[in-house]
C-alpha cells in the first residue's frame, strides 16, 4: 500500500526530476571565430552549424553570431516540450549563403531524414541564399516552424516543403527566386502559412500540389491556413499568387495580391488527387496585373482528376484590369458551395471559360447576390502607391458578412470595427483615435 508519507517522497522526486529536466536545456553559440573543439559557450563558441545541430539535445537554443556560414543538415528531433531551436542572434545578421558538409540536393538549410520524421524545431532569423535549388527544405517532417527568415535568389524556390505535416511557415520574406516563394507539397496536411511577404519570384507566391505521384500520402493537403500573407510581383512564368493544386478543406484568408501576372487565387488539381475541395476564401484582396488571368480561378481538373466542389468566396475585393478575364472563373456549379458579399469587376464565367458573362447574368447563377461592383480608384486609398487600404466613404466598408473564421484583418485589427464588416484584407478603423499604425506583419 502506498502511503501518504510515499506519495509526498514520489510527488517530490518527480517535481526534481522535471525542474532537472528543464535544467538540461542549454543555449550553445556559433560564430565565425570559434572551434568546434570549444565547448559552445558564448565565450568558447563552435564554428559551424552542422557540429551545433548535431550537438544539442531537446530543448537546446543555438545563438548564431553575426557573420557567413555554410549551411546544415538537422537530422535529429526535439520533444513537443522541449523544442530544439536554431537561432540567429540578431535578424538577418547571419547569412548562410552556401550548401553545408552534409548538404543534399543543392538545398542551404535542410531539417529532414529519410531515417525516420525529423520533429519539433524551429529556425529563426537567417538570411539564405544563393542555393542551387531550395534555400531552406523540411523534408520528411513535423511540427517544424521556419520564421523571421529572408530567403532570396535561390535557383529553385526559396522555401521548400516536401511531406512535412503541421508546419509553420511565418513571418518570412522570399523573393527573386527562380521558382516559388514558399512551396508546400507531397501531401503535407495542417500547414500554417502565416504573415510572409512574397515577391517577384518567377512563378508562384504560395504554391501548395498534394501530388499523388510522390508515395506515400493520399495526394492531397488538408486544413492548410494561409493567411495575413502579401504577396506582389510574383508569376511572370506563371502560377498563381496563392496555387492551391490538391488541396481540401483548407482556409485563406486575410491575404493581399496585387500585382500578380497570373491569377490570384487558383483553387484546381492538375498532381493532387482531387481538384481542391471544400475551402474556404475569406477576406482576401487581390487587384492583378493587367496581364494577368483571373483573380479566383477553380477550372475543370487535369488527368481525370474529380473537379474542384463546395468552395466557398465571400467577403473579398476581386479586381483584374484585362477585359479578357475577371474576377471568378469555376468550371460549374458544383465548384462553388457559396459565392457572395464581394467587391468585383463585372466579368465572370460559370462555364469553364466558354463564355465572359456580367454580374448579373452571374447572379442568375445563384452567385454573388450581395457583391458590390467598383473600381479600385473608389476602393483603395492609393492604388498608384500600392496602398489597399480602405479609403473614407470605399464601397468595401462594412458591406460584406459576419464570419466566425474570420475575426481580425491582415493587421490584426479586430472585425468588425463598425456595425458590419468590411470587404477584403483590411478592416476600416471605426474612429480617428483607431487608426494607430498598425503592427507589422512580418513580426508578431
Amino acid at each position: 500500500m502506498i502511503t501518504k508519507g510515499r506519495c509526498a517522497l514520489l510527488f517530490t522526486v518527480l517535481a526534481i526530476g522535471f525542474l532537472c529536466g528543464s535544467a538540461l536545456a542549454r543555449e550553445y553559440y556559433v560564430a565565425t571565430t570559434g572551434d568546434d573543439e570549444n565547448s559552445g559557450t558564448e565565450a568558447n563558441p563552435w564554428a559551424t552549424l552542422q557540429h551545433a545541430v548535431d550537438n544539442v539535445s531537446p530543448g537546446d537554443v543555438i545563438l548564431v553570431k553575426p557573420g557567413t556560414y555554410a549551411g546544415c543538415q538537422i537530422a535529429e528531433s526535439g520533444e513537443p516540450e522541449a523544442v530544439c531551436t536554431l537561432k540567429a542572434e540578431e535578424r538577418r545578421s547571419v547569412a548562410i549563403n552556401e550548401v553545408g558538409p552534409r548538404g543534399r540536393r543543392g538545398t542551404n538549410l535542410e531539417v529532414g531524414s529519410r531515417e525516420r520524421p525529423v520533429r519539433y524545431w524551429v529556425i529563426d532569423g537567417f538570411e539564405v541564399t544563393n542555393a542551387r535549388r531550395w534555400g531552406i527544405a523540411l523534408l520528411y517532417t513535423e511540427y517544424i516552424t521556419v520564421q523571421h527568415c529572408y530567403v532570396h535568389d535561390c535557383g529553385s524556390t526559396g522555401i521548400f516543403t516536401a511531406f512535412a505535416y503541421y508546419p509553420k511557415i511565418q513571418y518570412n520574406e522570399s523573393c527573386r527566386n527562380g521558382e516559388h516563394g514558399i512551396y508546400q507539397s507531397n501531401s503535407g496536411d495542417y500547414p500554417e502559412i502565416r504573415g510572409n511577404r512574397l515577391h517577384h519570384n518567377y512563378a508562384c507566391g504560395v504554391h501548395m500540389n498534394g501530388d499523388i505521384n510522390f508515395q506515400p500520402g493520399d495526394g492531397i493537403i488538408s486544413h492548410a491556413i494561409v493567411e495575413q500573407n502579401v504577396i506582389w510581383e510574383n508569376g511572370t512564368g506563371g502560377g498563381a499568387a496563392i496555387n492551391m493544386d490538391g488541396c481540401s478543406d483548407g482556409i485563406v484568408r486575410n491575404n493581399l495580391a496585387y500585382r500578380n501576372h497570373a491569377s490570384g487565387i487558383a483553387i484546381f488539381a492538375q498532381d493532387g488527387a482531387e481538384g481542391s475541395s471544400r475551402n474556404q476564401v475569406y477576406n482576401n484582396t487581390i487587384v492583378t496585373a493587367p496581364d494577368s488571368r483571373w483573380a479566383v480561378v477553380i477550372p475543370t481538373s487535369w488527368h481525370d482528376k474529380p473537379n474542384p466542389t463546395g468552395n466557398t468566396v465571400v467577403n473579398n475585393i476581386l479586381f483584374t484590369p484585362d477585359s479578357e478575364t475577371g474576377s471568378i472563373f469555376v468550371w460549374g456549379a458544383q465548384g462553388l458551395a457559396q459565392s457572395d458579399y464581394n467587391l468585383v469587376v463585372d466579368r465572370f464565367t460559370a462555364d469553364d471559360g466558354q463564355q465572359i458573362i456580367s454580374l448579373e447574368d452571374w447572379r442568375g447563377e445563384g452567385y454573388d447576390l450581395h457583391s458590390r461592383l467598383a473600381t479600385p480608384e473608389e476602393v483603395f486609398a492609393d492604388v498608384a502607391q500600392d496602398d489597399y487600404r480602405l479609403r473614407p466613404g470605399s464601397p468595401a466598408i462594412e458591406a460584406g458578412i459576419a464570419v466566425a473564421e474570420v475575426a481580425n484583418d491582415l493587421d490584426g485589427t479586430s472585425r468588425p470595427q463598425g456595425g458590419r464588416c468590411d470587404m477584403g484584407c483590411y478592416e476600416a478603423a471605426a474612429s480617428a483615435e483607431q487608426q494607430a499604425p498598425a503592427a507589422e506583419t512580418t513580426d508578431p
